[in-house]
């Protein structure tokens, strides 16, 4: 069996354990005689993998009883229209702009009503996180919008914004799971899966049942209404059945590994190990303010682009795959989801060293 070390930012990497299992019950799931994929969503067997997806969730971020949890299709793209056209009660919203999937979520928004930029980052390409202590927050916002964690640009809010009392909304997309969470501090939390907990084609929303409107405008899609996913629990039309089996798997993974605390603790290592050699290396270095860095990926440079050419090449010929940076910022990522053995972090860092040897 030929495994590489995958770094990639999304579709990511998956647990070993998770994979075998889904090759395992491929064939026959449980005896029925048919593998997920093939089964209808609307049978017993299907029903209690959701149901038992959720349960799992619930109990890794302990979700209180008064939250929603929603597995929708439509990739966290979807999500920049569906929380306007749900949460926007006064058309106007505040939006802070730390990167790209923030700033595409805000031009969304303005579809439905008034954005209020809070703050930026983008003076400085997105390589920070702006203070967010003390916002001038008008008084009649709907929500405070936030992608906490910045795939591209690998920041990551090291607090969460003092909303002066109104909803906090957060896209957690590439930091799922990664970390114990406070869902209280939030009217909505949610994310993409591909990237930390699952394969694509999936979101996750949890959400406070309060916000969970019927008086909407009649115009928002039924597909988008969140009270038409809630009454449903998920299953108005046919959901992506197959990511939902993969995610409650992912989820059984990280409850035997310790839950969230022992993943955070995991991953605090894993980035250290990385961060440190870049903080000590003369050719490599992270492009990110140090108090901002994401603990899930991780950014770096030579300061030379055929180098940086050069670097990616050898790595993918040594079997270190998907470090090439977006193509919007380039350079290079190193995406470290929980799936990420330390081994491969370590093998990387012993791969960078002896590349910054041969090519000083």
């Amino acid at each position: 069996m030929h495994r590489v070390y995958n770094f990639s930012a999304g579709p990511a990497v998956l647990p070993e354990e998770v994979l075998k299992q889904a090759q395992e019950d491929m064939f026959d799931y449980k005896g029925t005689g048919m593998s997920v994929m093939e089964m209808s969503h609307r049978s017993k067997a299907f029903q209690n993998i959701i149901d038992e997806a959720e349960q799992d969730i619930r109990d890794l971020m302990n979700i209180p009883a008064n939250y929603k949890v929603l597995f929708l299709q439509g990739g966290a793209s979807q999500q920049f229209a569906a929380i306007p056209m749900n949460l926007m009660v006064n058309h106007k919203a505040g939006y802070i702009v730390t990167g790209q999937w923030a700033k595409k979520a805000a031009q969304e928004a303005k579809k439905y009503g008034e954005v209020v930029e809070l703050a930026s980052s983008a003076d400085k390409t997105f390589s920070y996180i702006p203070d967010v202590s003390n916002l001038d927050i008008p008084d009649d916002l709907d929500y405070v919008y936030i992608c906490q964690n910045n795939t591209i640009y690998g920041t990551r809010f090291p607090q969460l914004p003092d909303t002066k009392g109104k909803l906090l909304v957060s896209d957690v997309s590439s930091m799922f799971l990664s970390e114990p969470v406070d869902v209280t501090k939030y009217g909505l939390i949610y994310g993409g899966v591909q990237k930390n907990v699952g394969p694509a084609g999936l979101v996750i929303d949890i959400i406070r049942e309060d916000l969970i409107r019927d008086d909407l405008d009649s115009k928002v899609p039924t597909m988008l209404q969140f009270k038409t996913q809630a009454d449903n629990g998920s299953l108005y039309n046919t959901p992506n059945c197959w990511s939902i089996y993969i995610c409650g798997l992912v989820f059984k993974w990280l409850k035997k590994m310790g839950g969230l605390e022992a993943m955070k603790k995991v991953n605090e290592e894993k980035a250290a190990i990385l961060y440190d050699f870049l903080d000590n290396s003369k050719m490599f270095s992270s492009t990110v303010a140090k108090a901002d860095r994401s603990l899930m990926n991780v950014p770096f440079v030579t300061g030379n682009a055929d180098i940086d050419a050069k670097f990616v090449a050898e790595s993918k010929a040594a079997g270190f795959e998907n470090l090439k940076g977006h193509r919007s910022v380039g350079g290079m990522r190193a995406s470290i989801y929980n799936a990420m053995p330390i081994e491969g972090v370590k093998a990387l860092v012993e791969f960078m060293d002896k590349f910054e040897k041969e090519n000083q």
